[in-house]
């Protein structure tokens, strides 16, 4: 590595603590609904995350004085929840424009082009990439259109001097789109090839991913990640490149990677996929997404850094480790953050709050609510094969707990789910509890409560107790089984997901499920 290379990274890299060495306290996180942090400490500054919990890969659109924000879904359905902002740091859900099952949702793209909003979504299972549009970012939404992308994750729409459209994807290449956006011309092609950091790094592997392109004065800048996503703490990093041309040639940033975790003492691991928005007060800002030290459990959290164009046409970010509170962009209005996660089953937050995970096609019909209860139909024995209905709970501590009623025959209960493989909980029958850990059904203890009871699950810093109540909540009796689900993450199972509360009905009947609370701890 040159000594140039060596003075642009020290520049731009957080500072490397020695070893047992700490940044200073932060303050504490201002508390939003159900006592969840938000990243506004309400001094006109924020904290990051900006996003708490599984919220990877954000995509943002400025549009006006309005932004909007989604992220990878994964499993998880109806997906891509479309979150609202007016000043960057303050974000509510709108809408999820994914109401069908296409596969596991990667990396979608969202943009504007001549009125129209357009939502790129790669998927896997099937492998291939897709579009879905609307007039309105409320929707509705198009059905997915198959762009018949097999090779290639990640698109970022960009539009060129010519106002030709185009698709960059993973690994440096690129695709033309069709003026309507809606397929593509021609064939991909390789126009970039990425920064490669020195071969004595730690990292994932090199995996050139999540290219987004804008135009900024007389350049397109590209931003893009290399590293691998999880792996190493390391490993994860944002570089950059820009030209005078769409179609390039492409110059790499003197000071890549601009963003990259240096120390395990940080509080922000992995941090990279980033996009560059302009704030409301004409700053501009940088989202990415990053794992909390000691909190993979959490899924990759947004992270929002302040960005400074430098007298070379360049730019840089000016975060640090983000461990920090930062100042908040100045002229926007702040919406209230976040939602309740607790629920009292007057409607149901179908989309924007519960998620099943894998549904089939009809697994909506599953879900209603009726007096004040949700009622779900059993599916499968139990979480692996039952698709439970999921939440995103974005704090390192909290409990949850509901009243549950089951059918003759049906099965229910609490869990804290990664995926079909691994997961924790505890549930009923009619003579039994079903204790769940791993993934797999561990123990039947006698039930002597029936087919009712209230319960409540405890996951305080991935130590996980159960209590059980027969009065509503009065009197709560502890259940003689406990966890510990630090492991319960990527680096362990795959996937790139996070552990999650929520609900599941196996076997026959419906449960119903009363008076959901959730409160962070």
């Amino acid at each position: 590595m040159s000594t140039a290379a060596l003075g642009a990274t020290a520049l731009a890299s957080p500072p490397v603590f020695a070893q047992g060495q700490r940044p200073p306290a932060a303050p504490p996180y201002q508390r939003g609904y159900d006592n969840q942090r938000i990243a506004d400490l309400g001094d006109g500054r924020f904290l990051n995350p900006l996003m708490a919990g599984d919220h990877p890969d954000p995509t943002i659109l400025k549009d006006g004085r309005d932004y909007y924000m989604t992220f990878s879904t994964f499993d998880s359905y109806p997906g891509l929840v479309i979150w609202h902002s007016r000043d960057l740091v303050n974000w509510t859900p709108r809408t999820a424009a994914l109401t069908r099952n296409i596969g596991s949702v990667w990396a979608p793209e969202l943009t504007k082009h001549n009125g129209r909003y357009y939502l790129y979504i790669p998927t896997k299972n099937p492998t291939t990439n897709w579009v879905i549009w609307a007039d309105k970012i409320e929707g509705p939404w198009s059905d997915p259109v198959d762009l018949k992308l097999t090779d290639h994750i990640d698109p970022g729409h960009a539009v060129g001097e010519d106002g030709s459209r185009w698709l960059f994807l993973s690994g440096g290449d690129r695709i033309r789109l069709a003026p309507d956006g809606l397929s593509t011309v021609g064939k991909v092609e390789h126009v970039y090839d990425p920064w490669r950091y020195p071969d004595t790094w730690d990292v994932e592997g090199f995996s050139p991913e999540g290219p987004k392109v804008m135009r900024h004065g007389q350049y397109f800048y590209m931003i893009a990640a290399v590293g691998g996503t999880a792996g190493p703490p390391t490993g994860h990093m944002v570089i950059a490149a820009r030209s005078k041309s769409i179609n390039g040639p492409w110059e790499n940033h003197p000071g890549n990677p601009i963003v990259r975790t240096t120390s395990l003492d940080e509080k922000w691991w992995s941090r990279g996929h980033a996009t560059l928005v302009e704030g409301p007060d004409g700053s501009w800002w940088s989202v990415y997404h990053g794992y909390e030290n000691g909190f993979w459990t959490l899924g990759r959290q947004t992270l929002l850094d302040p960005v400074e164009w430098t007298a070379d046409g360049w730019f840089r970010m000016k975060g640090g480790d983000l461990s920090q509170p930062i100042a908040k962009p100045k002229g926007g209005t702040p919406v209230r953050h976040g939602q309740k996660l607790s629920d009292d089953f007057a409607t149901l937050a179908y989309g924007t709050k519960w998620n099943f995970f894998r549904p089939g096609p009809d697994e909506r019909k599953r879900a209603r609510v009726e007096g004040g209860a949700l009622l779900l139909d059993a599916k499968g024995k139990a979480p692996s094969d039952g698709a439970p209905l999921l939440l995103i709970a974005g704090d390192t501590g909290y409990r949850f707990e509901c009243d549950i009623e089951i059918a003759p025959g049906g099965t229910a209960g609490l869990i804290l789910f990664y995926d079909d493989k691994l997961y924790c909980g505890l549930g009923f029958d009619e003579k039994r509890f079903v204790t769940h850990q791993y993934g797999i059904e561990r123990g039947r203890p006698g039930n002597p409560n029936g087919r009712r009871m209230r319960m409540r699950v405890v996951n305080d810093r991935h130590i996980v107790s159960y209590h059980t109540s027969t009065d509503n909540g009065r009197t709560w009796a502890r259940f003689d089984r406990g966890m510990e689900v630090s492991g319960y993450h990527h680096n362990v199972r795959g996937g790139f997901l996070m552990l999650r509360p929520g609900l599941y009905s196996a076997g026959q009947g419906t449960a119903k499920f009363r008076d959901f609370r959730f409160e962070a701890l």
